[in-house]
């Protein structure tokens, strides 16, 4: 090691613009496409399991949105309660989840909602139930391009959280609140990693939370994360989310939380 740092943590120059910008990557994908310039919704979310997705397909509620110049993912746009929605299906991991967070918000994105499937690190109840994450782990490496390292965790926005918390009360699903560990390497969660994690509190593990949050807090947009916790570490009977694998309930918890933020913040 040089200077007594890895290589993710040097030459990090984090009030510096970067060279490539979704903007430019964007610009050339319609160009190439021809895909039209045109708004995506004013709420996307990211569906890193792809179970909404697959529902919202097999129900004919979903259509492709034309607007959405992504290269590597298509935007499926539905509507529930008369408000429309824009969802990608399996962003799974902090860099993909970043990175189409960041065209999202650059393609007409007001407020950013992920929702993920969890591994359980303290039991609070029997699966599956969500967790708003108030804050994150920063055991991945994304985070690290966008906020310097002196803090180990990735936090919400508390303004936002607050904004959101009546609706909370909306869901058929309990929604906890606290604490995730956003790890880069999932078939790397040790029995003394686990442990460490749950002696900080620390509530459910994740692939995303920590590099979503650090990119809201950098780039100053909205974004907010929900762990639905499903499983115990694969142990047997797990993964069980509930009718059509958990895309009701995330549906009627994503859509409280959005009505409610909107109507605060209607423009």
């Amino acid at each position: 090691m040089t200077g007594g740092s890895p290589p993710i943590l040097r030459a990090k120059h984090h009030k510096s613009p970067s060279v490539f910008t979704p903007e430019n990557l964007l610009r050339e994908a319609r160009r190439q496409k021809n895909v039209p310039d045109c708004p995506i919704p004013d709420v996307c979310i990211l569906d890193p399991d792809g179970d909404i997705v697959r529902h919202l397909r097999a129900t004919g509620s979903a259509e492709r949105v034309e607007g959405w110049a992504c290269y590597h993912s298509d935007m499926e746009r539905f509507t529930h309660d008369g408000r429309d929605y824009g969802i990608v299906g399996c962003a799974v991991g902090a860099s993909y989840a970043v990175l189409l967070a960041e065209q999202m918000f650059v393609s007409g994105c007001r407020l950013l909602l992920s929702v993920t499937s969890s591994g359980q690190i303290k039991r609070l109840r029997e699966p599956p139930y969500f967790i708003l994450i108030e804050r994150a782990l920063r055991d991945e490496g994304t985070s690290y391009h966008y906020l310097p390292a002196d803090k180990d965790y990735a936090e919400a926005d508390p303004a936002l959280v607050a904004a959101v918390t009546p609706a909370l009360m909306q869901s058929s699903t309990p929604v906890e609140r606290g604490a995730s560990w956003t790890t880069d390497a999932p078939y790397r969660e040790t029995p003394e990693a686990i442990d460490a994690a749950r002696a900080e509190g620390i509530l459910a593990v994740e692939m995303e939370a920590a590099a979503l949050y650090a990119f809201a807090e950098a780039r100053k947009k909205p974004v907010l994360c929900f762990a639905h916790v499903t499983n115990q570490m694969g142990q047997a009977g797990d993964f069980e989310k509930g009718e059509a694998n958990g895309a009701i309930a995330s549906i009627a918890l994503i859509h409280a939380v959005a009505d409610c933020w909107l109507r605060q913040f209607p423009s």
